[in-house]
């Protein structure tokens, strides 16, 4: 009788900011697609909210209630995670928070707060994480925005924590090519979520309310379908979004226009 191998263990996606918008929604799409899921959070009940949907839909997953800006924290969250699963062949690094305020009137303390999340947030968890997907030979997945291919006027914090974590990621990149590690810089553009109802103002207090029409944007599913399809895929940069694209075009290319035109987009926020 002939010998059967058994099958391999399910790939595993580490997500940061799993409870909301992109994050938990890619939790789900992965999930769906065969992955053991790994999410983080920081608000205990979100955490628990986005377990349950996970259990409902049968998905093999651990919760860890974390704030990636605490390096402890994050650290610790990937131990376990390694811990519980055996392995790492995803991380995406997608917590993050947004910010609506003129430089000029916003706290020098609110972009230290984003620059804390959003850029060494990554750092701190792809660090910890990189042993294991040097091992499986993974993909690291930061997501980005338009705002770290083009600076947007009122979230000055937003777009410089952005334009470090593509940095971070192309030199990064450039590092593991022969190492085989896949790195994924993805934009979203505008995306249906709750990063803008809760971006911080001037004083560092959540806004309480976007100021888009949330309905008119592109589903965080979409984003989440899309965003799985690069990592098979392997690719090196995703931007979504006719709005998205067109934007880091022209930036390119008619810098001075896409300064007036992005001024002008944005002052209908009042």
């Amino acid at each position: 009788m002939a010998d059967f191998l058994p099958a391999p263990p399910a790939p595993v996606v580490f997500i940061t900011g799993g409870t909301s918008g992109i994050g938990r929604a890619c939790a789900l799409v992965f999930g769906r697609a065969g992955y053991r899921v790994a999410l983080t959070g920081r608000d205990a009940a979100r955490l628990a909210a986005a377990a349950a949907e996970l259990a409902a839909a049968g998905i093999a997953h651990l919760s860890l209630q974390a704030d990636v800006a605490d390096a402890a924290q994050a650290t610790q969250a990937v131990t376990d995670a390694l811990a519980h699963f055996g392995r790492l062949d995803v991380l995406l690094n997608n917590a993050g928070i947004s910010m609506r305020a003129r430089f000029q009137d916003a706290d020098v303390s609110v972009i230290e707060r984003l620059m804390q999340t959003n850029f060494f947030g990554t750092v701190y968890t792809t660090k910890a994480a990189l042993p294991a997907l040097l091992a499986s030979r993974g993909s690291i997945v930061g997501i980005s925005s338009i705002a770290g291919y083009r600076g947007l006027p009122g979230r000055t914090g937003y777009s410089a924590s952005k334009f470090a974590l593509n940095g971070f990621l192309e030199a990064l990149r450039t590092e593991l090519v022969e190492q085989h590690v896949h790195v994924l810089t993805a934009a979203p553009g505008f995306t249906a979520s709750n990063i803008r109802a809760v971006a911080l103002a001037a004083d560092g207090t959540p806004q309480g309310e976007s100021p888009r029409d949330e309905a008119a944007m592109m589903t965080s599913e979409a984003v989440a379908e899309a965003l799985l399809t690069a990592v098979r895929q392997r690719r090196r940069s995703l931007v979504l979004t006719g709005q998205g694209r067109l934007t880091v075009f022209l930036n390119k290319w008619l810098p001075g226009l896409t300064d007036r035109l992005v001024l002008n987009h944005f002052k209908k926020e009042g």
